[in-house]
């Protein structure tokens, strides 16, 4: 029987621009538009100043992200691994929309971490995100690690933090093992996560980039569609689907 094709999403801030989260270095980015607001997620800034780690935690608070639900789009993703293609999805993002939306956990790598949980930066111990906000409501404007007293912060990769070495390994070795690798919503601009469509492409998978604005690996895509995501990937995922049915029949025809 022919083996459905292993497809690798790498999904970056445009797929859940639709779920009320902006992403970053798009033409309407926060980075844009308030260039100071990186520092609140800069590692050297957030540990060495109380004043950013208090603005932090405020901006969490104001933060969409835990309030966000799973679009068309992460639904879709989630389909298509329902309906038996092998799916690995590869995210930027520290939202959590794709396992909210169906997709397993042990299929999910987040290269950046999760929004959802806190980490303590001294003994490492991790909580919910949910609950050291609510220790801000309480008044606490920059709430230490209950375990040590340490520093807590967002369990996300802030600028000038390595991304977790096992993390990226698993991702690379996805990558050279799909067939189909489709990156979505994703300035491809950021390394090392940009590096994996070109990496892709070096071990033979078909390359379909879904982003509004041009990216560096346009030149090597078999595909690039600009069309609106919550719609295009969709379309995109429902395809794969029905070529994979077809191709079951034939191979149980035969």
């Amino acid at each position: 029987m022919t083996k459905p094709p292993l497809v690798t999403l790498l999904s970056g801030a445009g797929i859940s621009t639709d779920s009320g989260i902006p992403d970053y270095r798009g033409p309407n980015g926060l980075w844009r538009r308030d260039p100071e607001a990186e520092k609140l997620v800069t590692y050297e800034y957030y540990m060495g100043d109380p004043e950013i780690r208090r603005r932090s935690w405020r901006m969490r608070r104001a933060n969409r992200t835990l309030k966000a639900e799973p679009n068309a789009a992460h639904r879709a993703v989630a389909e298509l691994e329902r309906s038996g293609v092998p799916v690995r999805v590869i995210t930027q993002n520290v939202d959590g929309l794709h396992q909210l939306a169906g997709m397993p956990a042990r299929k999910v790598l987040e290269l950046h971490g999760s929004a959802r949980s806190v980490v303590c930066t001294k003994c490492h111990a991790r909580g919910a995100m949910e609950d050291a906000l609510a220790r801000v409501e309480a008044g606490e404007a920059d709430p230490p690690c209950l375990e040590c007293g340490g520093i807590l912060k967002s369990a996300t990769v802030m600028f000038g933090e390595r991304l977790d070495p096992v993390v990226l390994g698993e991702a690379v070795a996805i990558t050279k093992a799909c067939q189909v690798f489709i990156a979505v919503g994703s300035s491809l601009q950021v390394q090392p996560a940009a590096g994996l469509a070109g990496v892709a492409a070096d071990h033979g998978a078909r390359l379909v980039i879904v982003n509004a604005e041009p990216t560096p690996y346009d030149d090597r895509a078999d595909e690039v569609i600009r069309e609106p995501i919550g719609t295009a990937l969709p379309k995109l995922l429902r395809g794969l689907g029905e070529w994979n049915s077809r191709c079951a029949g034939e191979a149980r025809g035969h």
